[in-house]
């Protein structure tokens, strides 16, 4: 069964592969924090944990920034069923870093 896509699918997949090429050296900053974090002893690992949580922060505020910037040029009647595109896509293709995406509201 091959599920219906929406009108802004491939957009945001064409999207969030550029994005994943553009900002490739920061996923790298992001898995080596992580396994610095999963290597920590008992006395560093808050530490290196809020080193990586920055990281992480640092790429949602980024994937924020595409999706904005984009639903700024948008008709009002569209932002929405853009901003439920995006944070399905992101969900999918980044996984831990589609939280704060999907849970933050413009401003």
């Amino acid at each position: 069964m091959r599920l219906r896509r929406g009108p802004f699918d491939d957009l945001v997949d064409r999207q969030l592969a550029l994005f994943a090429s553009d900002e490739a050296a920061l996923f790298t900053e992001a898995e080596e924090a992580e396994a610095a974090w999963v290597r920590a002893g008992r006395d560093d690992a808050e530490e290196t944990y809020g080193d990586f949580q920055l990281v992480v922060d640092a790429i949602a505020d980024r994937l924020l920034e595409l999706r904005e910037a984009y639903a700024a040029t948008l008709a009002d009647d569209k932002t929405d069923a853009y901003r439920a595109a995006f944070a399905v896509r992101v969900k999918r293709r980044f996984g831990r870093y589609a939280s704060l995406v999907s849970d933050v509201e413009p401003g």
